[in-house]
């Protein structure tokens, strides 16, 4: 590649969860101090951190070429990029965050209706603006600098547009939520032009690739067990797998290796009924990527 790809790595709350995900895809990237240009283990990968915010708006501008921020952000500014992956992940939880309209529990707000001529206080204040005025409700939305939820306790706004995964921060500052706008997750972008360079595109793709793998491991383990030959058929036919599992015989024996890769949520259902039906010795080991 003539020059590094330039990829923009989302500074705040998702730093550190991009940061491990690109480790266990395979890449090292080190935060030093205060710069804002942190140090990665590829020489064709040039990282910057940017506020996941602005991030389109740079990839937009060709000012990066990739880099990865919400599907709420890319809204929010009507960005003009390529989606290249959907990327599930958060500082909390592997499922997609919500934008929703919150109001004092007491309030007699209970419909969107309800709110016209309101103030509303949010972050995501364009995308706001056209989602009432797309539904004919006229409201007043003021901008959110931050601590959103205090904006409705405070009295300077009626409701307010705030992203959620638990509502457990709602919920403690006696809000509740009337309407879920948007779901949003983390995308993998990219700037048109930088897409059309076959070698930067080629390393967006394997950025993905391996992310999506990364990602997938999360949710799956390896099992590794021995099963006696009469009971072989009975607990092949118990496991679940991406294909079908791997059968190998041991060596001067009427047993067998038996090896699988199944959903973690199976296996504390699954183990005790394999060893029911004759495995042992029963092993069972994280995955870094699936692919």
């Amino acid at each position: 590649m003539s020059t590094p790809l330039k990829l923009g790595i989302p500074k705040g709350s998702l730093q550190n969860a991009t940061i491990e995900l690109f480790r266990r895809s395979g890449w090292k990237i080190n935060v030093n101090g205060r710069s804002y240009f942190p140090d990665i283990n590829d020489p064709t990968i040039s990282c910057s951190l940017c506020r996941a915010q602005e991030m389109a708006i740079n990839v937009e501008a060709g000012i990066l070429d990739a880099g990865l921020t919400g599907l709420d952000w890319i809204a929010e500014n009507n960005s003009d990029i390529h989606v290249v992956s959907d990327l599930v992940y958060s500082k909390v939880s592997a499922r997609p965050a919500r934008w929703v309209i919150a109001v004092a529990y007491d309030s007699p707000v209970k419909t969107l209706a309800d709110l016209e001529g309101k103030t509303i206080s949010t972050e995501l204040m364009k995308y706001t603006q056209r989602f009432f005025a797309e539904k004919g409700i006229h409201v007043n939305v003021m901008f959110s600098w931050g601590a959103t939820e205090a904006k409705v306790v405070t009295g300077q706004a009626d409701a307010i547009v705030e992203i959620t995964e638990t509502e457990s921060t709602i919920k403690a500052h006696g809000l509740r939520v009337i309407h879920e706008m948007m779901l949003t997750n983390t995308q993998l972008i990219a700037n048109h032009e930088a897409w059309k360079i076959p070698e930067k595109r080629d390393k967006i793709e394997q950025i993905a690739l391996l992310l999506k793998g990364a990602l997938l491991a999360d949710k799956m383990v390896g099992l590794k067990m021995n099963v006696p030959e009469t009971s072989l058929e009975k607990i092949v036919s118990l496991l679940p797998s991406l294909n079908a599992p791997t059968v190998a015989s041991l060596y001067n024996s009427n047993w067998f290796s038996v090896e699988t890769v199944v959903s973690s949520d199976t296996v504390r259902d699954l183990v005790p009924t394999l060893m029911k039906n004759g495995a042992e010795g029963i092993v069972e080991y994280p995955l870094n990527k699936v692919i």
